[in-house]
């Protein structure tokens, strides 16, 4: 007869419990992973699958108590690490999200809002149709099955139970939402620019002609160029752009996680 002790049941259960807390806080902060649109036990699914395979990769669990104050103390640090990695994640998709408020403000779509899937709130619709579009270039290019690589890489480098984030490395995360906004402001500014140019002229056209309704002709006008700056300038640079800004995000949150 087979008999399992106290001390093996506490490792097998570390060792599932420690690496799912890891990748359920990920999953809860970062984009695509933590979309609200998917069901709750779906989710639950699929952070039970994920964190299955990278199991092999967290090594042997620290033989802690589950109930102890100890093993709540591992359980926060667990979280912090997965928070940290889906917030990295997210501040890098939220870049077009920036972008696209600058160009539906200037071609006065602002008014125009629906409810973002990812986060809950109201956006722009312009903002929304942007994220569907890096959302399946991250899917495109693979880069859902890389950040998984990098979850799985940061048992290596922060193990359970190890000294886990220090302040320094949670203000290089922060810190990086400096090159979310600098991105969102590279995307916006040709559309931004060239709708100026348009309000500019509009402005010369009101003085020459002050008897011209400037807002029968200025709304539709702006709509229209804003539509065609859109499709013509915003969105075939968004590969080149956003490539750089994953790759930035990720060497930043390799530095935070110890791998590079």
């Amino acid at each position: 007869m087979v008999t399992v002790g106290t001390g093996e049941l506490m490792a097998w259960i570390g060792g599932f419990l420690w690496p799912f807390m890891r990748v359920g806080a990920m999953m809860f902060a970062a984009p695509i992973f933590g979309n609200t649109q998917v069901p709750v036990r779906i989710r639950l699914l699929i952070a039970v699958a994920l964190t299955v395979a990278v199991m092999p990769a967290a090594g042997t669990a620290p033989a802690v108590d589950p109930l102890s104050a100890e093993a709540v103390l591992i359980a926060v640090q667990q979280m912090v690490i997965g928070l940290a990695m889906g917030l990295m994640l997210a501040l890098a998709f939220q870049t077009v999200v920036i972008a696209g408020e600058s160009i539906a403000l200037t071609m006065g779509l602002g008014f125009a809002t629906m409810v973002d899937p990812q986060s809950g709130q109201s956006v722009p619709v312009v903002s929304q149709f942007l994220q569907v579009v890096i959302t399946l270039l991250f899917l495109a290019v693979g880069g859902h099955l890389m950040f998984i690589e990098l979850v799985a890489a940061s048992f290596g480098t922060l193990e359970v139970g190890g000294p886990g984030l220090v302040q320094q490395d949670l203000t290089l995360v922060f810190g990086w939402a400096t090159q979310m906004y600098a991105g969102a402001v590279m995307i916006a500014l040709p559309a931004v620019v060239m709708l100026l140019v348009v309000y500019l002229a509009l402005g010369v056209m009101t003085r020459a002609a002050p008897q011209m309704n400037i807002f029968s002709v200025g709304f539709p006008l702006t709509m229209l160029v804003g539509f065609v700056l859109l499709f013509t300038l915003i969105i075939p640079s968004l590969p080149r752009r956003m490539s750089a800004i994953w790759s930035d995000a990720f060497n930043t949150l390799g530095r935070v996680l110890g791998i590079h």
